[in-house]
């Protein structure tokens, strides 16, 4: 039989799988700095070489773009051939990126130090988060939320670090720095990685969630409704997120609150840089946390609450976010909401697609985060023409939009789907799966 010999990165099942969990969020720790680091270097680099925000704000997009389009192939290599090949890959990348980064002296150079960035971040995000679908699938949102939370997260405990080298020795050395230290992390931790046999056999309980038990292929499962409704809830909420994530420093100061001191919990610093850190920690937070509460309540419930809570938010960084106090606590609640699509969103799609082929299916799914990249240039671009007001107040309409999609629209199309190519799930409650 073919599958009586394992891989050597295949392991049975045990409580090994909580050992799993956490190399892979210590993983996306180490590329959190890609993608949230990255507004700390935009105005140095735009001091340095003379070049426009929308210029260099385009790497940003190229790189967003990278990392997750890709993933999908990335990800076939990890259902394929395992999680380590891929990660040792993606370790190499990470650590090139930033260095190409500290050297580039020409806009080609930094767009191309984005796309290295993006394959390497992309390589490390679908095989965590693809591994760890693997291996919880009656934890899926927990254990989703919990590896995306390194990713969101990763990054509170470096930013405070960054800027101070920024400031004292320069950006290309903080590039150097960090990406050869993040790279080093990722490829040592890439020896431990292992994915299950192709049943993990978690304790019995029973979800009162809608789950399929079955395995669907991703030539299948892209020409589905339900996952292009999915897709593009995906899209309208990670838009007005990617934004604010790229654009903080730059509205910060268009403000004039950058450096205006705030005190808060006996602590005080700067409100960019407090905002920064205490962003990275609530949306290392909110992930898990929305993912636990998605794994009793529903995901699309938990989804409508999400949004809601983040459409509020960017309204009121609209309305009062020019004052510091104000600046940071709602950019603090807003980024705790928002980065919960990347806990819930994977769930959702191994909830409705199967496990077998977690990783490819997840990671066609993650293109989305892609393709709201491409809408954060033009806000710069309305910013310059309306102000942030009318940046914010897109970003509002969309959350709100994808609120009510996921209550209204994805809800029963899920449901009808599991329904309709699960007949042996007739006899259990609907939406409701046996977990052996």
């Amino acid at each position: 039989m073919r599958d009586a010999v394992l891989p050597p990165d295949v392991q049975p099942v045990s409580s090994v799988r909580w050992v799993q969990l956490v190399i892979g969020i210590v993983c996306m720790a180490m590329i959190a700095n890609l993608q949230y680091g990255w507004t700390l270097f935009v105005d140095p680099i735009g001091a340095r070489h003379g070049w426009t925000r929308e210029a260099i704000q385009l790497a940003f997009t190229i790189f967003v773009v990278t990392e997750t389009w890709l993933v999908p192939i990335e990800a076939w290599f990890v259902d394929r051939y395992g999680p380590r090949v891929v990660l040792v890959f993606g370790a190499v990348m990470i650590a090139l990126a930033w260095v190409i980064n500290a050297k580039a002296g020409s806009l080609g150079m930094l767009y191309f130090g984005a796309v290295v960035g993006g394959i390497g971040a992309g390589s490390v995000y679908g095989t965590c988060v693809g591994n760890a679908l693997k291996w919880f699938p009656d934890r899926r949102g927990l254990a989703a939320g919990a590896t995306a939370a390194g990713f969101g997260a990763g990054a509170a405990l470096t930013v405070v670090p960054i800027a101070a080298m920024i400031k004292a020795s320069g950006y290309e050395q903080a590039f150097l720095t960090f990406g050869l230290g993040q790279g080093a992390v990722v490829l040592v931790l890439s020896m431990f990685l292992r994915r299950p046999t192709h049943t993990v056999k978690a304790a019995k309980k029973r979800l009162a969630i809608p789950q399929t038990s079955g395995a669907f292929e991703p030539k299948f499962v892209i020409r589905q409704p339900v996952f292009w409704v999915m897709y593009a809830t995906f899209v309208m909420v990670a838009a007005g997120g990617l934004m604010t994530a790229a654009q903080i420093a730059p509205i910060a100061k268009d403000f004039k609150i950058a450096g205006a001191p705030v005190s808060l919990l006996g602590f005080e610093m700067a409100a960019l840089t407090f905002a920064i850190s205490l962003d990275r920690i609530l949306d290392g937070f909110g992930r898990p946390f929305f993912g636990f509460v998605s794994d009793k309540i529903g995901r699309e419930h938990t989804m409508f609450i999400a949004f809601t809570i983040a459409a509020l938010m960017l309204m009121t960084l609209a309305m009062y976010g020019r004052e510091p106090i104000v600046f940071v606590l709602a950019s603090a609640v807003f980024f705790g909401v928002f980065g919960e699509i990347y806990s819930l969103f994977p769930a959702t799609c191994g909830d409705t697609f199967g496990a077998k082929y977690a990783a490819t299916n997840a990671g066609m799914l993650y293109t989305a985060k892609g393709t709201a990249a491409l809408l954060v240039p033009l806000a710069s671009v309305l910013a310059a023409a309306q102000g942030w007001y009318a940046v914010f107040l897109v970003a509002v309409c969309l959350n709100i939009g994808a609120a009510l999609t996921a209550l209204i629209v994805l809800k029963p199309m899920r449901l009808a789907f599991i329904n309709r190519t699960q007949p042996a799930a007739a006899a259990l409650p609907v939406g409701t799966t046996e977990l052996a």
